[in-house]
Formats: structure tokens, sequence, C-alpha cells
């Protein structure tokens, strides 16, 4: 499998996503984004590390952490390995002596795991192709972007263009919900012949 490094972003909320948050990861030799939708304890749990804020006790993730190394395990790295059904699968990969496991979890929670464990983050590249965006710079923002109401191209690849230009305008403005939608709009073009 061929994987992609990437470093967080940031993680931003949006009401149309009812509660929920995003996180926003970047490719570290790249400039694609990708990003997931997760809920509000990962998101905290995620903020609380990346600020260095250490709660009074431990929180699951840190328990979890704590449970890793007392055994004698290392976090080496987190893949973001599958997107099915527009749901995100990850991989937590932990060595111990000469043993790999991979063990199967949410993306949320092996990104909150891999900033208190300071191990990489990966992400596929086949799911980087389906789910990522490239962010218009302010020179590409002045070219026409075609609106939700407009009419889309005629040739395959002329609408997926198109839908990408939507896309990354629903992420710009953090619409989330909006983005998803036009996200699988892309994908059911992409897998038809």
């Amino acid at each position: 499998m061929n994987k992609i490094q990437c470093e967080i972003l940031g993680l931003s909320s949006s009401p149309a996503t009812g509660g929920a948050y995003a996180i926003l990861l970047k490719e570290t030799n790249g400039n694609r984004r990708l990003p997931i939708i997760i809920g509000a304890f990962e998101a905290q749990a995620i903020a609380l590390e990346i600020e260095g804020i250490k709660p009074p006790r431990p929180l699951t993730h840190d328990l979890l952490k704590n449970v890793i190394d007392n055994v004698g395990a290392t976090v080496a790295e987190v893949v973001i390995d599958e997107l099915r059904e527009n749901t995100f699968y990850a991989k937590i990969i932990l060595e111990m002596s000469t043993l790999t496991n991979e063990i199967d979890a949410r993306p949320s929670d092996a990104i909150a795991l891999a900033v208190r464990a300071q191990a990489p983050i990966y992400v596929a590249e086949s799911v980087m192709e389906t789910a990522a965006f490239i962010p218009t710079d302010e020179s590409e923002k002045e070219s026409k972007i075609p609106s939700e109401n407009e009419p889309l191209p005629n040739s395959k690849e002329a609408k997926i263009a198109a839908l990408q230009s939507k896309l990354r305008e629903a992420l710009d403005s953090e619409e989330y919900e909006r983005a998803a939608k036009i996200r699988d709009d892309i994908q059911k073009l992409t897998n038809t012949n």
C-alpha cells in the first residue's frame, strides 16, 4: 500500500455538521488536504494534547497510551487506510520487540493516540485520491466556480473538475456537510465507467 505522511493542519466545528468537528490533515510533502468528520470528544482529546493541556485525570486516549507503554510496546504509526461507504477506517501499528500488530481503529481515535505517542500519521494514497482536495490560492479564487444551481458540464472529466471546485469552495467556507455530499457525488462519478 502506498501511503502519504500527513500532519494535523487544524480542527474546526461547524453548525452544519450537527455538533461534529472536522480534523484537517495536510500531506507533509505536498499540498493536498484531507478533511475527516470526528466527534466532539475525540476533537477535544486531540486539541488538548496539541495545546499541551494535561487534564487532572487521564482521558481514555491517555490511558491507552499508558497501557501500551507499560506492556513494552510503542505506537509505530497510524494509517488511515480505507474509505468505504463514506466512512474512513484506520489502523494503529504497534511494535513490541520483533512483533508488529495492526489494530483496527476509528481515524479520530488513531490520531488522538498518535499525537500522544508522537507517532507519524499516514493516509493511503487511494484514500487521498478519493477524498483529498488541493486548496485554492487567491488567484484561483477569482476564477469562476460554478454555483450550486448551475448545470454541470457534459463530459465526465469536466463534471468531476466542476464538482472538485465546488468541494474546495464548501471546505473553504467550512460547510462540511455540503462538502461530504459533493465528495460522494465525485466518488460516484469516478466509480462509473
